[in-house]
């Protein structure tokens, strides 16, 4: 159960901690210095390297989720609204790597910035969403375990 704990940890600090420096440093920062055709070859590079990060963050932050719950007696209501955010989460990322994000790669190949440009819009919405959510996680694991 330690090791799940730390895995999980571990793997939500990573997700969470990447979309809160994207969303909240990184990209204002690209905006103001950047012009469109760069910005969007930046972007794609961060997200070619930060998504493999999600891709095991996602395995580990499930995997070890519910190796917690089935080691549990009891679930508690917490835990379960976490899981149910932990995939609606994961499912949001599936959606942008495979979506907008598979576009926004095609489109900066063939530099068409206009596409590119509205395939990263998507995925800052999509980001924002999540990063939301997981915000919204944390309060849940740490305030429900209070309650």
């Amino acid at each position: 159960m330690t090791i799940a704990l730390f895995l999980h940890i571990m793997s939500a600090v990573i997700w969470i901690g990447g979309m809160f420096l994207a969303y909240v440093a990184v990209r204002p920062t690209a905006v103001e210095v950047l012009e469109p055709p760069q910005r969007l070859r930046l972007w794609t590079g961060i997200f070619g390297r930060f998504f493999p990060w999600v891709w095991a963050a996602v395995v580990l932050i499930l995997g070890s989720g519910f190796v917690m719950i089935g080691e549990m007696a009891a679930v508690p209501k917490y835990v379960i609204v976490m899981a149910a955010i932990g995939v609606v989460m994961s499912m949001i990322f599936l959606h942008i790597y495979f979506a907008p994000f598979g576009k926004l790669k095609r489109a900066v190949a063939a530099q068409d910035w206009k596409v590119g440009g509205a395939a990263l819009n998507q995925i800052r919405v999509l980001i924002a969403t999540n990063l939301t959510l997981g915000l919204i996680n944390i309060a849940v694991g740490v305030l429900g375990r209070m309650g």
